[in-house]
């Protein structure tokens, strides 16, 4: 090598070492101030009040202002790609939904890729829907509900809050699953399809466990499985799906912590190691579930293969259910 390329090696090999040197310097002394998190949903909704509980407890364990920013828009897809769009110093987190991972079926063009422009940090909660129908539907069971479904194709309807809602896709899963003909009636939110079942105007909608948990407590609705892996302690005598007769029929609302790509390793395993933190101290646990969360701690890579599965699947759903992208 002559000397004006060794030259330029040291110089190179210096450089790095600079880099790494001021990157190891940032993450000792990582936070120093306002860490910004943003909330792509509005106020009051489950996103919203996850994430400001959150935001609450990394502000006491980093001891800096950790301060919930809304940014609602495009299914929750403009608070992801303003995330996307932001320094990668570990000032700027967001709260993504299942959203992140379905929005690339439903939509033709975004603004971010997910995989390319955030980086994962972990999972944070998760609440299980449960199957609801009309007390006068005379299914008392899951299989019942899908013989009937066959018996009668096209005449039973359920409710979701929009298409490509959580709601809408887990229906959509049952038509696929169980070969069932049943008509969709989209609501603008899920609270207004779970009305509709109040007054019968649907025949059965599925919905979270804790926004019904009244409404199954009085009678009004009948629940006829949850649509998680294993029995919710909520409703003990709720079978699961596959303990009612329909394997693969699984659907949660989840949500997680990412920051934008190109965040140093250290300050992404900081971030993650403080929400894992959080998320398995027992008292912040007890907090979130006596609002309806289960805290679900990951690290960055599983919740990275997570949101990969979890989008192979909604394409799935979305193709099946012939939902074109906008």
């Amino acid at each position: 090598m002559s000397l004006q390329g060794r030259v330029l090696s040291w110089v190179a090999a210096a450089f790095l070492a600079l880099f790494a040197a001021v990157v190891q310097a940032q993450s000792l002394s990582y936070p120093t101030r306002t860490i910004r998190l943003l909330l792509p949903f509005p106020p009051g909704s489950p996103s919203d009040i996850l994430g400001r509980a959150v935001a609450q407890r990394l502000a006491e364990q980093l001891g800096v202002p950790v301060v919930p920013d809304n940014r609602v828009g495009a299914g929750g897809n403009l608070g992801l790609e303003l995330a996307a769009r932001a320094p990668a110093d570990g000032y700027t987190v967001v709260v993504a939904s299942p959203g992140i991972a379905l929005s690339p079926s439903l939509y033709a063009k975004l603004n971010y890729d997910a995989e390319r422009d955030l980086a994962p940090i972990s999972r944070l909660a998760s609440v299980d829907n449960v199957f609801l129908v009309h007390p006068s539907i005379p299914a008392r069971s899951l299989r019942e509900f899908i013989a009937l479904a066959r018996k009668h194709p096209g005449k039973l309807n359920y409710g979701s809050g929009g298409a490509g809602t959580t709601n809408h896709l887990a229906n959509e899963l049952l038509k696929l699953l169980a070969k069932v003909d049943i008509v969709h009636v989209p609501y603008k939110g899920a609270t207004l399809a779970a009305n509709a079942l109040l007054s019968g105007e649907v025949d059965e909608v599925i919905v979270s466990i804790p926004s019904s948990l009244g409404l199954i407590r009085a009678g009004r609705v009948r629940p006829l499985a949850v649509l998680a892996d294993k029995r919710v302690p909520t409703l003990p005598d709720v079978p699961t799906s596959a303990e009612a007769g329909l394997e693969g029929f699984t659907m949660a609302i989840w949500w997680a912590l990412y920051a934008p790509a190109g965040l140093p390793k250290e300050l992404q395993t900081r971030l993650n190691q403080e929400a894992v933190r959080a998320l398995q101290s027992p008292d912040f646990r007890a907090k979130l579930a006596a609002i309806g969360f289960d805290a679900w701690p990951s690290a960055p890579d599983d919740l990275a293969k997570f949101v990969r599965a979890e989008a192979a699947r909604y394409s799935t759903i979305v193709k099946s259910a012939g939902i074109k992208p906008q």
